[in-house]
This record gives C-alpha cells, sequence and structure tokens, in this order.
C-alpha cells in the first residue's frame, strides 16, 4: 500500500531530525512542520517543512523540504522544479527532496540539479557550505511494495515487450491494449507507472496525445534485472539426435499440429546469428503433453538433457515471433531477456543480440 504524504512528512522529519544532530557539525535550532509563506518565502509553493540548522561557524540555514509520497523519477523532478522556485537566488537556503525511498535515478536527478535527499531508509545527501553528509546503500524499508517490480507482472509485461518490438511507434491506450491482449485498464495503469519512471514520453501528434519509449536500453536493462527464463515451467530430456536434426523434427511436429512454439536461448541464438554452437535444444512450446515427447522419441531425464522444453508462464512470449529458415523463434527483445540469464555463454550472445540487432532498431 502506497504511504500517505502526511505520514511520509512526519516520518522524515524525525528521521532528518536524528541524522542532522548525530552529524556532530550542526545544530537543530528549530523545526517548522508548517512553514508560514510571509516568513519563507514570497513565492505561492511552499515546502512541506523547514528546519533551521547552525554550522560549527555560527551560520544559519534554513534546509526547505519538499516531500512526495512517490520516488519515481517523474515525481522527483516536479519537486526539484518546485524546490528550485522556492529558494531561487536566496542566500542560506537549500533544497532538499524526501521519499520513502529513493532508486539511484532518482537520487542522481538530485544531484544534477544540486538538490539534497533523503528517504525513510536513511539514504542522503546534504551539500551546502562546508557541510557534506553523504549516506547510501541503505534498503529498502517497504520491499513489498516496490512499484517497480509491478512492470514485469505477465499482464503488464505484455504491454512492455510490445512497446520494445517497435519501439519507435507512437501509441494511444487503446491501441496498446488491444496489441497486447491486455485490458484497457492494464495498459492505462502501465502507461503511468511507465511515465512515473521516464520510461516513456507524450508526444502531441494529429491523432492526439500518443507516447513512445524514450530509453529501449534502459527499460530493457531493467527488465532483465527483474527476469528470469526460469519462471517457465522446464522439462528436460534427452535425445540420440543431433540438435539440428532435434530442431527440425520438433518444429516439423509443431507446426503439422498446429501447435505454438518458438525457439529461445541457445537455439533461438543461432537461427540469428548462426555462428554460434551448442549442444542443447530450448524452445517454447504451447500446452507441451508426455505425447509429444513419446512421438518425437524423447526420454524424459533429470540430468546429462540435451533439450528443455519451456511451458510459457505467459502467452505474451509468444509476441512477435520471427520466422527464421522455417522456424519460429522468439523476438529479439524475449531472446534477450532469456540469454542474460543463461550461464553457458548466454551474455556473449545477448551482447552480440543487442549491438547486432537490437540497437539498429532504436
Amino acid at each position: 500500500m502506497e504511504m500517505k504524504e502526511k505520514e511520509c512528512i512526519k516520518k522524515l522529519q524525525s528521521k532528518a531530525r536524528e541524522l542532522l544532530e548525530g552529524t556532530g557539525i550542526l545544530e537543530v535550532i528549530k523545526i517548522e512542520p508548517e512553514p508560514k509563506g510571509k516568513s519563507l518565502s514570497r513565492q505561492k509553493v511552499l515546502p512541506d517543512f523547514v528546519i533551521k540548522v547552525r554550522t560549527k561557524d555560527k551560520e544559519q540555514y534554513c534546509l526547505f523540504f519538499e516531500v512526495k509520497s512517490i520516488g519515481q523519477p517523474r515525481y522527483v523532478r516536479m519537486a526539484v522544479n518546485q524546490l528550485q522556485a522556492i529558494i531561487s537566488q536566496r542566500l542560506n537556503i537549500y533544497g532538499v527532496f524526501g521519499a520513502p525511498y529513493l532508486s539511484e535515478e532518482s537520487m542522481r536527478i538530485c544531484r544534477e540539479n544540486d538538490i539534497g535527499f533523503i528517504d525513510i531508509a536513511g539514504n542522503c545527501l546534504l551539500k551546502f557550505n562546508n557541510v557534506y553528509i553523504s549516506i547510501q546503500g541503505k534498503p529498502n524499508p517497504y520491499p513489498a511494495t516496490r512499484p517497480l517490480k509491478s512492470l514485469f507482472a505477465p499482464k503488464a509485461a505484455r504491454g512492455l515487450r510490445v512497446l520494445l518490438c517497435n519501439p519507435k511507434k507512437e501509441w494511444g491506450v487503446e491501441e496498446l491494449a488491444k496489441e497486447a491482449n491486455i485490458s484497457l485498464g492494464q495498459a492505462s495503469n502501465l502507461k503511468r507507472k511507465l511515465l512515473d519512471y521516464e520510461f516513456i514520453e507524450e508526444v502531441k501528434t494529429q491523432k492526439g496525445l500518443r507516447f513512445r519509449v524514450l530509453n529501449p536500453e534502459s527499460v530493457l536493462n531493467k527488465w532483465v534485472e527483474n527476469y528470469s527464463y526460469r519462471k517457465n515451467k522446464i522439462r528436460n530430456y534427452y535425445s540420440f539426435d543431433e540438435v539440428k536434426d532435434i530442431e527440425k523434427k520438433l518444429f516439423t511436429y509443431c507446426e503439422s499440429n498446429k501447435i505454438r512454439y518458438a525457439f529461445t536461448l541457445t537455439s533461438g541464438a543461432s537461427l540469428v546469428a548462426p555462428s554460434l554452437r551448442y549442444k542443447r535444444v530450448f524452445a517454447y512450446v504451447e500446452d507441451f503433453s508426455e505425447d509429444m515427447a513419446k512421438a518425437l522419441g524423447w526420454k524424459e531425464v533429470s540430468s546429462g538433457q540435451n533439450i528443455s522444453i519451456l511451458e510459457p508462464y505467459d502467452e505474451g512470449i509468444f509476441y512477435g515471433l520471427q520466422d527464421i529458415n522455417g522456424a519460429k523463434v522468439v523476438s529479439d527483445i524475449q531472446l534477450f531477456l532469456d540469454l542474460k540469464d543463461y550461464r553457458e555463454r548466454g551474455e556473449e550472445a545477448a551482447k552480440f543480440l543487442l549491438e547486432r540487432r537490437l540497437k539498429p532498431k532504436w
């Protein structure tokens, strides 16, 4: 559950006092929880609270805190702009952004704009006069509510996969929902979250306000951090056939029996990068059955496998299938995700895919 802003302000007042008093270089003179406009600024926008401090050389500073209950980049930029409007060219005033928890990207935005930051976990940066206080690496005290993870849940990932497979296309919410086979509400929520993280940008077109991916590589890297091909159910088999013969028999059987399938990992990479050598076949197969394994002459094994069948955790896996030499291969986006999590030359193949096939489309 998202923390309410009033609760966040109260917690940050306490955390800020604790950090400031613990430095040994600053004296907290006063905390103003509800600052008055006349005494602080002529601006209509006021900080959420102010802490007055005194340095060892007896100089006094006012720390203006702007607090958001959400610490995503979009909200950080809003707060930074508000703080800069309040403290514009005023001496002995320093702006500080506060939130329940701040990502590296959010902290970077503050640093680049000479604004301090603090979160409830205790991460902070205060840099003014001869004062420099920096604490980083404190874990998120609310891990169960990390909103970034929800971006990569199955239904949301469908929309994300569509966006990354069509990186230059401008989308409307209804259009994305239809293409990704998700509800209008799910597409709308996805758009809002992607905007919060600045993963997409809105653009004005003749068709109205639409949106497109802002930095495909950054989005894909975040997805990699939250993905593993092992979330699919994996069944392992052994066959006396060579890998190319196994693959040919597999796609022939699936095509003949109208079974949805797609090669991935080493099998997929070998088709988009023919120089790759490998000894194990990987394929997604929908509604896989033991009858299929028997028909192909495979034996299920617990070790020594040369065939791994992945039963997809979501049908979105099959979006953007490629036809290469008559065989179905997952999209380059899906292939990259799978390869990055694979130990045996997966990183090398993923790098090739990124440089030779994905980046040229961005």
